[in-house]
């Protein structure tokens, strides 16, 4: 990928209220989707959006990476938790998922989780 992940995500925030316009009850379906999946429960809203970024690497969607990237760093994840979680992602997904594990690091980075101490 070569835009950051603030400029990729506000690209396709951009794209997504013009289909908010075309498909609206398809788009509020869908957020109200992702209000009740991401709303504390037995997970806590941070657990779930650890899963998210897995799901995220696992998919290689660039985009879902960096969104979730900077819903990690707005709920608080630690850089060792993001870390663990992309480790599992390269025990289960091998060599494609390290590739995109590293890009999901860098998008916590970019929005301010914490940098890899030198």
């Amino acid at each position: 990928m070569n835009e950051s992940y603030k400029d990729l995500i506000a690209a396709v925030s951009t794209k997504t209220a013009q289909m908010r316009q075309g498909i609206p009850e398809v788009m509020q379906g869908f957020n109200a989707m992702a209000q009740a999946a991401g709303k504390s429960g037995a997970l806590d809203a941070k657990t779930k959006e650890l899963i998210a970024m897995a799901l995220s690497v696992g998919s290689r969607c660039d985009p879902c990476i960096g969104f979730h990237g900077k819903a990690l760093v707005k709920l608080g994840a630690t850089r060792a938790e993001v870390q663990e979680m992309l480790g599992m992602c390269v025990y289960m997904g091998g060599g494609p998922s390290l590739m995109y594990a590293a890009a999901a690091l860098a998008a916590y980075e970019e929005f301010g989780g914490e940098k890899a101490v030198p």
